[in-house]
């Protein structure tokens, strides 16, 4: 049910003083794009009439095709609190609408909305927590990132050590002021990294909130003087920044995935779940994790998942089931980092698990050792897989699963592989600082 209508948000703005208001969209990539318009143009905004030029968009449309609409989300409208309290600025996320007035279908929130409205029809809401981790580094005298910091604070360590506490609580209550349900917040393993986590909510709303989430952190690290990074491996030889995704599925208010008479506590369908997303993982491994950098935090020794295994209680394993149970029953997935879209994140992961309700697919065993201790003959013998090595693996394996490809729809399983192989084939032309440490000296 929707909280405002046009007239609310006139109201608002009115009543706060708002001068500015960002409509806001994200691109095929995960990038957030806005076009700002004042108060004197809301009403044409709210009206849908608002248009933006696509061709200028990586991955959406062709010049020749390129004007499309803006149609808000008018309960995503919030006021920026970090912006002046005289013309204040304000936001609210928009849909992508072709010039036929249909919904564009490289809209990366359209492909989550659909995922969300295929699991309605099955009886099911969907339901996730994100918990984001990030570094908050240090900036050049020109205002530019480096990946340094004097910070050497360790998991859950507090200040003095602890160099980004200050920072970390204005994001807390800046995010709280924007209506974030904040769980807890502290500093990660690795120096300079840092976990926000924000309650549970439907997926579409998880998905805005995790976009939101990254711009409020990056805003007020600024003002901190810092520079806050979502890479998922910024740095060698310390963890990677992951975004591990609870998700659990109800049906009229109870969440399916408990079964108090089973011995995990387990219902078939958190089963079935669970062996749709193991059996899918690769084809989904380009969307979760879409970056050459992310195979770099998904190697042994970092806490981050390298094989397709679940588990109840080993941190190795892709998916866990943490110990709670009853309503708070999940799926935990750890493979994703945030640099992923979170609306095409989200749609892979329902729609893989819906599959596997439907096919009542099975998982494997559950492995409760360290799969990494494990030798190759050991996981052969155990039928363990892994997950792609790098970018393009992941690429080849998505463009061979095509249930996935028919879930990302005609454009975006066009353009997204297409893109991640020409940003294979350009990392891969690189003559890298380690190449040349290496070997310029010895040949």
């Amino acid at each position: 049910m929707a909280r405002y209508t046009k007239q609310d948000i006139i109201r608002m703005v009115e009543e706060e003083d708002v001068e500015f208001i960002r409509l806001q969209f994200t691109d095929m990539f995960g990038t957030l794009k806005n076009m700002a318009i004042t108060s004197s143009q809301l009403e044409k905004a709210l009206n849908n009439e608002c248009m933006f030029d696509g061709s200028s968009i990586e991955g959406y449309v062709r010049i020749e095709e390129s004007d499309m609409y803006l149609y808000p989300d008018l309960d995503t409208f919030v006021i920026f609190p970090w912006r002046p309290q005289q013309g204040k600025v304000a936001r609210i996320i928009c849909d992508i609408y072709s010039l036929e007035k249909k919904p564009f279908e490289g809209d990366s929130r359209y492909i989550l909305k659909k995922a969300i409205a295929d699991a309605a029809a099955m009886g099911y809401r969907f339901d996730v927590g994100a918990e984001c981790e990030f570094f908050l580094f240090d900036q050049d005298e020109n205002g530019r990132p480096t990946t340094n910091s004097t910070d050497r604070a360790g998991y859950f360590d507090l200040g003095p050590i602890d160099l980004g506490e200050n920072a970390r609580r204005d994001m807390v209550l800046t995010l709280e002021d924007m209506g974030y349900e904040i769980e807890s917040s502290h500093h990660e393993v690795a120096p300079a990294q840092h976990e926000i986590d924000f309650c549970y909510d439907e997926a579409l709303k998880t998905a805005d909130n995790i976009m939101t989430f990254k711009l409020t952190v990056k805003t007020i690290a600024k003002r901190h003087g810092l520079f806050a990074s979502f890479m998922p491996k910024p740095r060698y030889g310390v963890n990677g920044s992951g975004m591990h995704v609870n998700m659990s599925l109800s049906r009229d208010g109870k969440n399916i995935f408990s079964d108090p008479t089973d011995e995990l506590g387990l219902s078939r369908e958190a089963y079935w779940f669970m062996g749709g997303i193991l059996s899918h993982m690769k084809g989904m491994a380009a969307i979760t994790n879409p970056l050459v950098n992310s195979y770099k935090r998904l190697v042994p020794g970092y806490e981050a998942p390298g094989f397709i295994v679940w588990s109840v209680i080993n941190r190795s394993s892709l998916i866990r089931i943490p110990s709670t149970r009853g309503e708070h029953t999940r799926v935990e997935l750890r493979s994703p980092d945030s640099a992923a879209n979170p609306y095409l994140m989200l749609a892979v992961c329902l729609q893989a698990g819906l599959d596997g309700i439907r096919r009542q697919i099975a998982p494997p065993p559950m492995v409760m050792e360290n799969v990494f201790e494990m030798d190759d003959a050991k996981r052969h013998e155990l039928g363990i897989e892994s997950l792609p090595a790098d970018l393009m693996e992941a690429v080849l394996e998505m463009e061979k699963d095509s249930y996935i490809m028919k879930v990302l729809g005609g454009h975006i399983s066009t353009k997204y592989p297409k893109a991640k192989k020409e940003e294979w084939n350009d990392y891969q032309a690189q003559v890298t600082s380690w190449e040349m440490d290496r070997y310029l000296y010895r040949t």
